[in-house]
């Protein structure tokens, strides 16, 4: 087979079976395929493989996801290969069989495809076959279930002598089309790509039949008491309340991103009697677990316990787990190990209310939260046939202190400064607010746009990037229970709130005789009284946490200087001003930094000016509307026009690393306004 049509075949079927989570998780398993090539430099045939790198996912995998091997080096590495207990050497022999330059670096799993004398092979990871794979009679069931066709293979750590291992099932057994792994997942081959991954789909398919046709109507025992779900409504009402607390306690070792989950199967999990029992055998699937740590932290009370109740239990029950988790360390660890990478819980289930999952980022909390979905899975259908046994710990911690997964973290990039950050903009559909916005993702933050207008904030959330990156939501500041509302929203789709930037304002030119009440009150709302219901909001939640934070106010020049026609507006940016070193000295016992920009002039882009105001100020000024912007600049010392950019530049310096030390403080970003110095 040529190169062009093995890549496009194995691409086509690895996002084929990458895009259904019945057949692999998110960046699960790996495949496969083989075809002959001219060598560049003797013109000679050479066969080559190409098969998933390191850390693809298959799902969205492409050409540059690929490793290139030569199939003859490759499965000349048996000369050489030093046994079992030196096996670890064999990836970096990898690198000498690797054909050209560029694409991925092998997996761990390269000898499984390429030792396996077929010319297409599969390595999955499905809920179905694991549930196989680790139920306590799995050897006898893979007979009963797929008679000859599929071979089950003890559990062994992923690696040369695997490969070794199912490439000798493979001879051994001519009419076998894969394997059942031990604890771990599938394997399958094919003459073809599409023979291989229907062979694939036959075993995950028939393993998924035979469960539901024979296995037990609730594998996870009765329903107990208090622990069934609460209603959908106070469900998420206590899961946000219990947020920034479950993030705290993630957060204790470094600092965590948060998913929450109330999926259907989750719930029913946490309701039944088999609870505590299943969840302390941990998840066995090494994917699993490198995800979800060895096991989750589990709430013992029921759905019905107080509020209050449940934090100090959680509490108690955090203490437990780092304890129990330091102890599995010790237990395991020897001279050669990694540092202990961290003792809280990546997974906190609790009855009656969901699953809250952590990671570095939003995209690994919500992974792992997906990848417990999956233990769920194998465990209801493993205990519906058997009985659920996972591995040992102390085969888990091989794999999680793994030298060779050691090294892989080592690999990542160095995080941004805003990474594991969650940051809450009001009044970001547009200008400043989407600036700062904008920005701040840049950095790493999760944020949450907020805005009057939902689909305007839903619109600037999406140019940002997907749901891993920001998500909007609608926000009347001006409302204490829509505040509220919104800052619920926010630690239910990020875990919690480190940085709030009080953004949204509007403005009305006017005269002292000719500002109404109503003028009066409108601009107050959402500015004075607006910024105080969030800073409110956001420090209960950051208070909660225990992990500090930033309060930014977007206040203005106006706030010190007395210009014309806006009695309204600066008075409320005056107010606004106080509202920071008033908050600053509170909540500075809590780590909480309330700091405050005030701008000048950013015309361009800017919601307040589009709206009138710019005309307004323009009439005030006797200049066009159109050289507003310019007029401002030529006023100032630098000379130079403000843009929201500046803003969010400003932002980010005051919510980074560089001023940690810094509360209480106003930057002006007016390129220079002398009557407006702070004295």
């Amino acid at each position: 087979m040529s190169r062009s049509v093995a890549v496009d075949e194995l691409i086509t079927r690895s996002n084929r079976l990458g895009a259904d989570k019945k057949n692999t998780n998110f960046a699960g398993g790996n495949t496969s395929a083989k075809g002959v090539v001219a060598d560049p430099v003797t013109g000679d045939d050479v066969e080559l493989m190409w098969v998933k790198g390191s850390g693809g996912d298959l799902g969205t995998l492409t050409e540059t996801g690929l490793a290139a091997l030569r199939v003859d080096r490759l499965r000349a590495l048996t000369g050489v290969y030093p046994g079992i207990e030196r096996e670890d050497e064999m990836v970096a022999a990898l690198d000498y069989c690797l054909h050209g330059t560029g694409g991925a670096a092998p997996s761990i799993d390269t000898a499984m495809h390429g030792l396996v004398d077929a010319a297409h092979v599969d390595h999955l990871h499905p809920d179905s076959g694991i549930a196989i794979a680790t139920a306590a009679d799995g050897e006898a069931l893979t007979a009963k279930i797929f008679g000859d066709r599929v071979v089950w293979v003890p559990w062994r750590r992923p690696g040369f002598q695997l490969g070794l291992d199912i490439a000798a099932i493979k001879a051994e057994h001519p009419e076998a089309i894969g394997c059942i792994l031990g604890g771990h997942g599938i394997t399958a081959w094919g003459d073809t790509s599409e023979e291989c991954e229907r062979h694939s789909l036959w075993i995950i398919d028939t393993a998924a039949a035979y469960i539901a046709e024979h296995g037990a109507a609730e594998p996870f025992g009765a329903v107990v008491d208090g622990f069934a779900p609460l209603p959908a409504e106070e469900r998420r009402s206590r899961a946000a309340a219990l947020a920034p607390v479950l993030r705290g306690i993630a957060s204790h070792d470094r600092p965590m991103v948060g998913h929450f989950s109330d999926d259907a199967a989750v719930l029913d999990f946490l309701s039944r009697e088999k609870l505590a029992p299943l969840a302390a055998l941990g998840t066995s699937c090494p994917d699993h677990f490198l995800r979800t740590k060895v096991k989750p932290m589990v709430l013992d009370l029921p759905a019905t316990a107080t509020l209050e109740e449940q934090i100090d239990r959680l509490r108690e029950l955090h203490e437990a787990y780092r304890a129990d988790y330091r102890g599995y360390y010790e237990a395991h660890a020897d001279a050669a190990s990694p540092a202990m990478r961290g003792a809280d819980p990546l997974i906190v289930l609790v009855p009656g209310v969901g699953m809250f999952s952590y990671g570095a980022n939003k995209q690994t909390a919500r992974v792992a939260g997906e990848f417990y979905l999956n233990a769920i899975n194998v465990m209801r259908g493993a205990e519906a046939l058997s009985s659920y046994s996972p591995i040992s710990d102390a085969e888990k911690f091989r794999i999680e202190y793994w030298a060779l997964e050691e090294a892989k973290l080592q690999r990542l990039p160095k995080p941004k400064s805003h990474q594991g950050r969650i940051a809450f903009v009001t009044g970001a559909a547009s200008g400043i607010g989407k600036a700062i916005a904008t920005r701040l993702a840049a950095e790493g933050a999760c944020v949450v746009v907020a805005d009057l207008d939902l689909e305007k904030a839903q619109a600037a959330a999406a140019e940002l990037g997907g749901t891993d990156v920001a998500v909007g939501v609608a926000a009347n500041v001006a409302d204490a229970a829509a505040v509220q509302a919104a800052m619920d929203a926010a630690v239910l789709a990020f875990g919690g709130i480190d940085l709030v930037v009080n953004n949204a304002g509007l403005s009305l030119s006017k005269p002292l005789l000719e500002t109404t009440e109503a003028d009066w009150n409108l601009q107050h709302d959402v500015m004075a009284k607006g910024s105080f219901l969030v800073s409110q909001a956001a420090a209960r939640a950051m208070i909660a946490q225990g992990m500090g934070g930033d309060v930014i106010y977007i206040s203005s020049k106006n706030s010190v200087f007395a210009g014309p026609n806006n009695i309204a507006y600066s008075a409320t940016k005056a107010d606004q001003a106080h509202q920071v070193r008033l908050l600053a000295v509170e909540l500075g016992e809590h780590g909480i930094r309330v700091n405050g920009i005030n701008p000048d002039g950013v015309v361009r882009g800017s919601g307040i000016f589009a709206s009138g105001w710019g005309a307004n100020r323009a009439a005030t000024y006797g200049v066009k509307e159109e050289d507003l912007g310019q007029f401002y600049a030529n006023r100032t010392i630098l000379k130079r026009e403000v843009v929201p950019e500046n803003v969010a530049d400003a932002v980010y310096v005051l919510t980074g690393p560089e001023l940690s030390r810094t509360t209480g403080l106003h930057i002006p970003v007016d390129s220079g306004v002398a009557a407006a110095f702070l004295r």
